[in-house]
Order: C-alpha cells, then structure tokens, then sequence
C-alpha cells in the first residue's frame, strides 16, 4: 500500500494561479500574526500578549534540514527563524558539513535526510540537483535557490508590491486609518503592473517569467543577447502561456518604458567570477539610475526591487537607498514568504490549504 504523494516545490511554474495567491494571503497572515509577539516584552507587552493568536504551529516537534551547498544571509536567517515560530526547528547542513557530493550521491543522502528530518530546503548549483533530492526524498523538497529558479524570491517580491499598492496608485497617497486596518486583516489588492526587468537573465527573471504575466502584470526584460533564459525556462514559459506578456529586447532604456516597478539582479552569480570582465562589458549601460528610468519614460512613481546582495554596477546609491527602493522590505518578506510555505507544505503536506485572515475569514 503505498502512502501519500510527496509535495515538492521546485519553481513556482508548478502552482497554479489560485495557490499562488494562497501562499500571498497566507504570508500576509502570518505576518501579522507573528509580528506582535516578536515586539519587546515590557509591561504593555504583556497586557497585549494574552489576547494575541499563536501562528500556526504546523512545525511542533518537527526538523527542517537546510541543505545549503552556496553561501547565504536572507534565505539562511528567514527559514531558520520562520521555522521557530511555527514551533519547530532548522537544522544547517553546509557543504563542509555533510558527505553530499563527496562520498554520497544525492539520492542516498535524500534517504538519510528524509529519515530523520520532516522537510528539507536545499540551496544548490545545477537544478539537476535537486530535482534528484525531491525524486528520492521521502519528505517535501523546496528549492531555496537553484541554477534555474528561486521560487522564494519572487513570492517575497509580489508580498512587497502588495503591501504597497497604495504606491501605484494614481494619487500615490498613503493609505487612510481605515485602509491601513483593512489591510492588517487582509491582502491589499494589486492593479495590473508593468514590471521593467534589466539585467542578466538568472533564476530571479527565471521565476518572474512563469509568475507575473498569469497574475495580470506585464513584464518588460532588457538583457544582453547572449544572456538570455535558456530553451528549459523558456520552454515553461510558453506552456504556461506566459510569453504573450513579455517583452524582450537588450535596450534597458526601451525596457523600463511605462515601468511601475523597475527589477535588476546581480550580473556576476557564485560561481561566474572568472567571468566579470567579461559581463561587466556585457553589462555596460545597464545600471539602473534615475536617469536611465526618466529617458526611458518609466512611470513617474516608480519603485525599484533587488533580492540582495547589491552592488554598485547594477544600481546607484541614489535610487537603492532613496524613497523609489523596496529593496529592503522586500528583504524582510523574504521570511514571511519562506514561513508560509514551510507552514503548508512541510507541516501540512498541502500546498493547496485554505488560509485564514486576521478577520476570520477563509481565503480559498
């Protein structure tokens, strides 16, 4: 008799566009579940305290393996502390730290894993890795960063931009009391966008391809020719539909024309450092600044994404550290994002559950 079908995740081109908004709403509310408890526990603290509702604690007893074989702060740092507040616990397995790739193959080491842990979150090299972990693993698989996609990200991106809705709209006022209380009960909505997307063609831009366009949002992508998605991704891309929603060209100026939201990515991954005089030449040009974005006739509202680390190549000062960037929030949405998924998929083996707002609601 055989037990239950193991739910992985490896790109979000694997959900559907209801369980895409599912894990947002359910992100948004688990944030704001978590958020009074983590506040300083002073004598107000514990008036409040006795009245404020657990977040889910799918995760009680249970042991999430972090298998990282690439350096990381926000991935490392959302999935260890979003796994104690669902009650349980991260454990980090780094390449010096186990036999994976040494004196283990992949499918051996997802046994042994699987045996003793309830969930396993694998950052990697070659996607073939860990498509080899989930084909093996007993427990649910979710790709924490692969050569091909970074699912984690573009959730904590759209969370972002839904958190901030009120930023595109025509008048771009902040949003009333009222509004702001609706908004800690439910997921503010988001209007269709036009996402300007400028730089290399990577994991990030992989998982923004298969995700905006079947959300409603236009994505506009300037990359150098020979850094284009390759066949794999752009494969996903049409059977989901998606391309009737892209434009894509090697001109940032002519990209980010009509940009609610301008994305860049780092040009030089782990791994690619024998090659950066060669993609900073590539790259010329593609800096995002305010004066790339004003010739190229972006919105005048525009804000700007980058999943971190950034450097100075890719945008100015002036824009990362100005009102235009999200970067940062975006940053700390990384582990809301993260918490909802190992919230469904490893403590419930359901990536489909229906969440529940602060207003008692069921979203479905």
């Amino acid at each position: 008799m055989t037990g239950p079908i193991v739910p992985h995740l490896m790109t979000l081109a694997d959900l559907s566009v209801p369980q895409l908004k599912r894990l947002l709403a359910h992100s948004h509310y688990l944030k704001q579940v978590s958020l009074p408890w983590l506040e300083p526990q002073g004598p107000a603290y514990q008036k409040k305290s006795s009245k404020l509702r657990l977040p889910s604690q799918s995760l009680f007893n249970k042991t999430i393996a972090l298998l990282f074989s690439k350096r990381s702060t926000r991935t490392r740092l959302s999935a260890e502390t979003s796994a104690v507040l669902l009650g349980g616990r991260a454990l980090f397995l780094g390449r010096e730290d186990i036999q994976l790739g040494v004196n283990e193959s992949p499918r051996d080491t997802a046994r042994v894993i699987g045996g003793m842990c309830q969930g396993i979150f694998a950052r990697v090299g070659e996607h073939e890795e860990i498509e080899e972990l989930a084909k093996y693993s007993p427990v649910p698989v979710l790709n924490a960063l692969s050569s091909l996609w970074h699912p984690t990200q573009i959730l904590a991106d759209l969370l972002t931009l839904h958190e901030n809705a009120h930023l595109f709209e025509p008048d771009a006022t902040a949003p009333s009391i009222d509004k702001r209380a609706a908004y800690k009960n439910t997921l503010p909505e988001l209007r269709p966008l036009t996402v300007a997307y400028v730089g290399d063609s990577a994991n990030v831009l992989h998982d923004m391809l298969v995700t905006y366009p079947r959300l409603g949002h236009k994505l506009r992508v300037a990359s150098p020719e020979q850094y284009r998605a390759p066949t794999e991704v752009w494969n996903r891309v049409k059977e989901l539909e998606c391309d009737k929603g892209i434009w894509w060209g090697s001109d940032p100026k002519e990209a980010v024309q009509g940009a609610d939201v301008v994305v860049t990515d780092t040009w030089i991954s782990m791994g690619q450092e024998a090659e950066k005089a060669e993609r900073l030449k590539a790259f010329a040009g593609y800096q995002v600044t305010e004066d790339l974005c004003r010739e190229g006739g972006a919105n005048p509202n525009w804000k700007f994404l980058h999943c971190l680390p950034r450097k100075q190549d890719e945008v100015d000062d002036e824009v990362f550290y100005g009102p235009r960037s999200l970067a940062f929030p975006e940053a700390d949405n990384r582990k809301w994002t993260i918490m909802a998924i190992f919230d469904l998929l490893f403590g419930k083996w359901n990536i489909s559950a229906e969440s529940q707002s602060l207003d008692g609601k069921v979203s479905k």
